[in-house]
């Protein structure tokens, strides 16, 4: 007897992602926002064998399918609040959101390289909205010709919804993003996660005077709103514990 196509299925992670963002605080809600935001997706075990990704080095892009493994303990409701719904709710299946029946995520990210190291396949990518750690379930090319479509449209989320302010850096964050061995890619993140607006929703308002830190590759960035600009005082090792005053998510 065939088995009921609804019956529970079990799938096994392939490999890992290892990504600059540390905590959920900061990531853009979209894949591609953010350029400088890179990650190594290590496979592994029988997954991780170089023939698993024979070809892929052609690939500009690629499918990412991953858990949302921050999640799994939460569970899922038919309607949800997504950040740009002004607080209003929407069905969990015409949004984006990570509180599914199925906590399944798929990005679409830029493929740099493929090292092979050790003898085990690692993707180098970019363009990444992906949690340190995040278990991943499939991957696959993407298709420009069939995945881009250009008359595709849905009014509720038109556009990326960016801030246009400048980020401006004070002058202890200068000088240590001058003392950092990343500092040029550094600051690229921390202008591009910055601009997406990580701030929740009911705090977006032009008097938002808040220090908030969010986490980015090994260090803590403190910034807030000032005279409609972002502006970034501090950019300290991850060691050091945040001002008391801090946001952090």
């Amino acid at each position: 007897m065939p088995c009921d196509p609804l019956d529970p299925v079990s799938f096994q992670p392939i490999g890992r992602v290892y990504s600059c963002f540390k905590e959920k605080f900061g990531i853009p809600r979209q894949p591609g926002l953010a350029s400088a935001a890179t990650a190594e997706l290590v496979l592994h075990g029988a997954f991780a064998h170089p023939d698993c990704v024979r070809g892929l080095e052609e690939c500009s892009h690629i499918w990412v399918l991953f858990i949302f493994s921050e999640h799994l303990e939460r569970g899922w409701t038919p309607l949800v609040r997504p950040p740009r719904s002004g607080g209003k709710k929407r069905g969990v299946f015409a949004t984006r959101s990570t509180f599914r029946p199925n906590p399944l995520g798929q990005s679409v990210v830029k493929l740099e390289r493929i090292e092979i190291r050790d003898g085990a396949a690692v993707l180098h990518l970019s363009g990444v909205d992906l949690l340190d750690g995040t278990p991943v379930v499939d991957i696959k090319p993407y298709l420009p010709y069939a995945d881009r479509v250009t008359a595709a449209s849905y009014p509720y989320a038109s556009d990326s919804q960016q801030l246009e302010q400048a980020v401006n850096f004070g002058a202890d964050a200068e000088a240590q993003l001058l003392a950092h061995p990343q500092g040029e890619q550094l600051r690229q993140l921390i202008i591009e996660v910055l601009r997406c607006d990580p701030r929740p929703t009911f705090r977006r308002k032009a008097d938002d005077d808040r220090l908030y830190g969010v986490a980015l590759m090994d260090r803590n960035v403190r910034w807030r709103i000032q005279n409609d600009a972002i502006v970034v005082d501090q950019i300290i090792p991850q060691t050091e514990p945040p001002a008391d005053d801090a946001v952090c998510g």
